[in-house]
């Protein structure tokens, strides 16, 4: 299966900008996510229980936790293909259960599975999701070209089930912007590749961030968690730990994020 191109510099088009502009500010104030109480159940078992937190505009937002926490839940409910059983969210000052048209216009996801369809290549993929996106001839005939800045020309040609993982994670991260969303929700984007391209796929990012984007970025890995500017510590469908990274390695007195996610899945756990 060819490599090439996986780690390789990409060169800085939209939708995602530079990826070398230094750090944009942590938050601006303006809180745009708001969850009040959300809840989520199947039957007897409760998948989220009760959840209160806020994000403000162009915040990276590490939601931490492990398999099975409730992430996955969680961000279904906030892009509205899951209905929660009782709570409140407003996105940019929209209702979730009664405007989700209005907030579908502003937010990108990209899901725990990346979304293409595996039979056709990357440009197929761009091509059919730009059209249902309802973006005009001339501007799809553009994301293509910038697709092709982005993956090597053998590659285009591939299938997407035969890309390498990382080359797969762009082009789902670029179908993901097609529209050039506010707010952006990321499902575990990094499973299953190691931690050299995890760390590629977060400088795309912190690309998203200078120019202003808001991003939730569930994940498992414990070597992602300092790369966000605020933690939402999730574990059995509640939040048990939040705040940024360093204020809590103080607060806790942990030493590395390993220790203090265990920490806190202790304490939680402990009657």
């Amino acid at each position: 299966m060819p490599t090439e191109g996986i780690n390789s510099p990409v060169t800085p088009t939209p939708p995602w900008g530079s990826f070398s502009g230094g750090e944009a500010a942590r938050g601006t104030g303006e809180t745009v996510v708001a969850v009040r109480n959300l809840t989520r159940k199947f039957g007897h078992f409760t998948a989220v229980d009760r959840l209160n937190f806020t994000i403000q505009r162009g915040e990276i937002i590490g939601f931490l936790g492990p398999n099975g926490a409730g992430k996955t839940t969680t961000i279904k409910m906030l892009t509205g293909l899951l209905r929660p059983t009782s709570g409140e969210v407003t996105i940019l000052g929209f209702d979730l259960r009664r405007e989700i048209r209005q907030i579908k216009k502003h937010i990108g996801y990209m899901s725990q599975k990346f979304s293409l369809y595996p039979l056709l290549t990357a440009r197929e993929n761009v091509e059919f999701f730009a059209g249902i996106s309802g973006l005009p001839p001339a501007r799809i005939k553009q994301v293509k070209q910038e697709l092709a800045t982005l993956i090597p020309p053998a590659l285009l040609r591939l299938k997407v089930a035969d890309l390498p993982p990382g080359i797969r994670q762009k082009v789902a991260l670029f179908t993901c912007l097609l529209t050039d969303p506010e707010i952006i929700f990321l499902d575990e984007p990094t499973s299953g590749v190691d931690p050299e391209l995890r760390r590629s796929f977060w400088s795309l990012i912190y690309g998203l961030k200078t120019r202003g984007k808001t991003l939730l970025v569930s994940t498992h890995n414990l070597d992602e968690a300092e790369y966000a500017d605020r933690l939402l510590i999730i574990h059995q469908g509640k939040i048990i730990l939040e705040g940024p990274p360093e204020e809590l390695l103080q607060r806790t007195g942990a030493s590395n994020m390993e220790e203090l996610f265990k920490q806190a899945i202790i304490s939680h756990e402990t009657p």
